[in-house]
């Protein structure tokens, strides 16, 4: 048995970590289910194995789960079963896929001109708070970002200082999704709001490690940006309103269709853009990316409306004190 782990799994259970993180993953949310699953083998395993009754134990949905946590709760399962056969535990047993429910894919909620507005607001009027003093720093330049260059929430919350080049204006994206890198080229307005930021953060976390901190060493969490962008959408007077509830990873499917939209309006090939879109985007594939053309039809005229006055996003950058 490992130390942090109480099954007859457990040792398994850590080796799997291990090597994932040796890969490069951060296996945060797959550790989450895996310490689940251990502390259900103690209760349920014994001294036995990873054994089939078990598994399929396990794998029962619960009423109240979705499909989407079911599916997670057993890849990491398997996963587990495969290292485990790795090693020669040849009675492991693999949970075979196709067992969890059809996920049904999230459909984007896009920002309407005036739901920008309200929530970039909102981010700016955030005050100071009393163990995470730069917060109101951290959050408007942090979502900004989202906007502008369409990252995905994780890349932006794990950027390093040094990852962000502000001399050159640059971003550099270390082994993000499937362990891709990229470089990626910011708007002059954006840089000149990075710096101003950087300059003030600077005076609050001297030497940090992350470029948006929450303390010297530490960035936000994947569900803390969630529950802050639902707080904010809120004190914006936002509701959910029809169609699906907006999230922090919505602006990244903003940026692909704006510029998809923006290029159709002007009569661009979007058959030439697309392989940029996607390279900058850290899409595997072009047909990730082509995922959003599926989507214009549908509102391209009203979407090109919402979207076109929206320069009011980025404020001056002249708000350092005097």
């Amino acid at each position: 048995m490992s130390g942090d782990y109480s099954s007859s799994v457990g040792r398994y259970i850590s080796g799997l970590i291990a090597t994932k993180r040796a890969s490069g993953y951060s296996y945060e949310t797959a550790e989450y289910h895996l310490r689940r699953f251990d502390r259900y083998c103690a209760l349920h395993a014994g001294s036995g194995g990873l054994s089939r009754e078990l598994v399929l134990g396990w794998a029962k949905c619960g009423e109240e789960e979705s499909a989407g946590a079911h599916r997670l709760r057993m890849s990491v399962v398997r996963e587990l079963g495969k290292h485990m056969q790795s090693l020669g535990i040849g009675d492991a047993f693999v949970l075979p896929s196709g067992l969890h429910r059809k996920v049904a894919r999230h459909v984007p909620h896009f920002f309407t001109k005036e739901e920008l507005t309200r929530f970039f607001g909102a981010c700016d009027h955030l005050r100071p708070h009393r163990s995470l003093p730069a917060r109101h720093l951290v959050l408007p330049v942090f979502f900004r970002l989202l906007y502008c260059c369409g990252l995905r929430t994780c890349e932006a919350r794990k950027l390093r200082v040094e990852e962000v080049d502000l001399r050159c204006g640059a971003l550099e994206i270390i082994a993000s999704k499937r362990k891709c890198s990229r470089r990626l080229p910011l708007p002059q307005d954006l840089l000149e709001l990075l710096r101003t930021y950087d300059r003030r953060v600077s005076r609050i976390y001297a030497g940090r490690i992350y470029f948006f901190p929450t303390t010297r060493s530490g960035c936000y969490q994947r569900t803390s940006i969630g529950m802050v962008f639902q707080k904010i959408w809120k004190n914006a007077g936002l509701a959910d309103g029809a169609g699906s509830k907006a999230r922090a990873y919505d602006f990244r499917h903003h940026f692909a269709l704006a510029n998809l939209n923006r290029w159709i309006a002007s009569g661009v090939d979007t058959g030439t853009r697309l392989p940029y879109l996607s390279r900058y985007m850290g899409h595997s594939g072009i047909q990730s990316t082509d995922y959003y053309l599926h989507l214009v039809p549908e509102f391209f005229g009203s979407f090109c409306e919402k979207v076109r006055p929206t320069e009011a996003v980025l404020p001056e950058v002249d708000y350092e004190e005097k």
